[in-house]
């Protein structure tokens, strides 16, 4: 196998970055640049192959190319897997390339743009990373989301990810992250409860970094959780 346990797990990651990676993988192991197909190579592009294929029918890897039929036969198949791997590795640097450059402006943003940024500290960095991949992994999973809305929600997260630097100079991505975690409770209730408790540990964690940033009183509550807590308090007392 071309591909170790590890190398696939890390795909959850960084999907975009490692489906460049895996069409790369492949190519390094044809012989002769595909003028005469070799039994070795057929399997490692079948695998290559079959492993995109997941990545994109599980909704990580946020594009869309049209697969082919795979027919068995070997210098068929292989003609065909090449070039859709090009094809893929070209629309994943695309999508690469304009990540980092909202990441890189993100950042030089909140050192050039603004005399004022909000800082996170490293630890919540770590933990909002690691919360925004479980919340991919959630999302991947459920059945409940039409094809569209699971897409829109991927994207947001990648695009989400890519961003979080020690300083921001605005949290508007964060806040509309918040923002899809009431439209999926309203449309699935209970059964989008993993995924509305992360997305409100993550503005638990943005809250926090805000309030310091603007001088609020050491442990002010985030308005919409306190509005909350305390509307199911005044129903327990009525």
């Amino acid at each position: 196998m071309l591909y170790s346990d590890e190398f696939i797990a890390s795909l959850k990651t960084n999907p975009v970055q490692g489906a460049i990676e895996v069409c790369r993988m492949a190519r390094g192991q044809l012989i002769d640049g595909g003028k005469e197909w070799e039994d070795s190579e057929y399997a490692v592009l079948t695998e290559a192959y079959a492993l995109i294929l997941e990545l994109i029918e599980t909704n990580l890897l946020p594009i869309k190319v049209d697969s082919f039929n795979f027919v068995g036969n070997m210098a068929q198949d292989c003609l065909n897997i090449s070039k859709y791997l090009n094809v893929i590795e070209e629309k994943c640097i695309a999508e690469a390339s304009l990540l980092h450059l909202n990441s890189y402006r993100s950042r030089f943003k909140a050192s050039l743009g603004s005399s004022f940024c909000y800082e996170f500290s490293q630890g919540d960095i770590e933990r909002i990373q690691n919360l925004i991949n479980e919340i991919r992994d959630q999302i991947t999973a459920t059945t409940k989301f039409e094809e569209n809305h699971k897409q829109r929600l991927l994207k947001r997260l990648e695009r989400l990810q890519a961003e979080v630097h020690k300083k921001v100079s605005d949290l508007d991505r964060f806040w509309g992250l918040i923002g899809d975690a009431g439209v999926v409770f309203g449309k699935f209730g209970n059964d989008a409860k993993p995924i509305v408790d992360r997305i409100r540990e993550i503005a638990e964690i943005v809250w926090r970094t805000q309030a310091r940033s603007e001088e609020l009183p050491s442990g002010t509550t985030l308005p919409m959780l306190e509005n909350k807590k305390h509307d199911k308090n005044s129903a327990e007392n009525c």
